[in-house]
């Protein structure tokens, strides 16, 4: 892989053993997908933990003198201000303390401390053709099919170093080639609100490998929808990218969606299949819950508005936890949206993550959820939930059970 000057500088040390330790692991990456080249970038993105492997890596190339080119926005790990001693349920002292050290490792190396998993709805938006190095499950394929920007799908540690060297290894969806689609899915159910994106994304599986064409949709898709199809086709079948026919930019038509190629498969995709999907996702109804929790990924404002309106003047029968960007806290508080969800005993969350320790004392319990990925992820810690559109999860926390 060709490097130039300056690449070859930074490999060097001369900018630094921690940047020279960056563009290492990019160019033994470059190597192994045959990238030709480096390519710089205009934005990034890290999906950051505060596991301790991960964070063994920030603090390395802190160490070794790193500092960021490309200021990166960053993904939530849990607010500590809301999970500390003063709280019913504090998190453990040992996992704080990772938390503070996360924290600290990327004020230093120069991220933007956004901790928010949607920053390409607010915060970080590329233009058409913009490059990017974007981690986290729904950022990529919105950034690639929505906005027309170009990321390969990076993994944390990937995007901190592309973040400190300015550059990517040029190959997979960097590449006009790579980013036609080649299976035509015919969409025949019925899409009327954002939860039915989520099942849709669901149907990896079915999909199989490649770049989905969606056809059949709604001429009009809200950016939550976007969002929730996009997150949830990475977590079930690792798609970095999708067109929609008429609606996406790369797909006036179906003819250049697919590159002017015949489909190399069809699929159709009915009510019945998102019924079974469901089905195989999500624990039964017809059961006591204990809580409810949104947001994963982060709710937008419109959805906060939305359940605020829901729940004005009266009360839950169980905890409701939304996580959202420290924005959208800020932006509910002066809309009057936060002292009505607080009345009726929600609480709207910043900064976090439902796949975080700060939840332990929900382990064991059932909750209710909208998102696939928010049941998904906290299994591991013992938590479990039934799956519903929005509307029948607030209808459960309201009363307590869920149909």
């Amino acid at each position: 892989m060709f490097l130039n000057d300056e690449q070859k500088a930074m490999m060097d040390g001369k900018c630094g053993r921690g940047a020279a330790y960056a563009m290492e692991i990019q160019f033994a990456l470059g190597e192994a997908f045959d990238a030709p080249d480096m390519v710089p970038i205009t934005r990034a993105h890290v999906a950051l933990s505060n596991q301790e492997a991960d964070l063994w890596f920030a603090e390395k190339l802190l160490a070794g003198g790193a500092h960021c080119r490309i200021a990166p926005t960053v993904n939530p790990g849990f607010c500590l201000s809301l999970f500390s001693e003063h709280r019913a349920h504090p998190v453990e002292e040992k996992f704080a303390a990772l938390m503070r050290r996360t924290h600290n490792a990327y004020r230093q190396l120069g991220a933007v401390l956004s901790y928010n998993c949607t920053p390409y709805m607010g915060s970080n938006v590329p233009h058409f053709g913009e490059i990017c190095a974007f981690s986290e499950s729904s950022a990529t394929p919105y950034v690639n099919a929505v906005w027309g920007a170009r990321s390969n799908r990076e993994g944390a540690n990937s995007a901190l170093c592309a973040a400190i060297t300015g550059f990517v290894p040029r190959y997979g969806l960097l590449l006009d080639e790579n980013r036609t689609g080649d299976i035509h899915v015919h969409v025949e159910a019925d899409m009327k609100t954002p939860y039915e994106y989520h099942l849709l994304g669901m149907m990896g599986k079915k999909i199989g490998e490649g770049i989905p064409v969606f056809t059949g949709l709604p001429r009009t898709i809200p950016p939550e929808a976007l969002r929730n199809l996009g997150a949830q086709l990475n977590t079930s079948g690792a798609y970095g990218m999708y067109h929609i026919v008429g609606f996406t930019p790369e797909a006036p038509s179906l003819t250049a969606a697919l590159g002017g190629k015949p489909a190399r498969n069809e699929v159709v995709i009915t009510n019945q299949d998102l019924k079974d999907i469901l089905d195989e996702i999500s624990d039964p109804g017809g059961r006591k819950i204990d809580f409810a929790m949104f947001g994963c990924p982060h709710f937008s404002l419109d959805e906060v508005k939305y359940i605020a309106e829901k729940l004005s003047g009266q009360s839950l029968a169980v905890p409701m936890y939304i996580l959202v960007s420290s924005t959208t806290v800020e932006m509910a508080g002066r809309m009057g949206l936060l002292e009505i969800l607080t009345a009726a005993g929600a609480e709207l969350l910043p900064d976090t993550c439902p796949d975080q320790p700060c939840w332990h004392f929900l382990a064991g319990k059932e909750g209710v959820t909208e998102s696939p990925k928010c049941a998904y992820y906290p299994q591991r810690r013992g938590i479990h939930f039934v799956i519903r559109d929005l509307d029948s999860c607030i209808e459960a926390a309201l009363k307590g059970e869920v149909n």
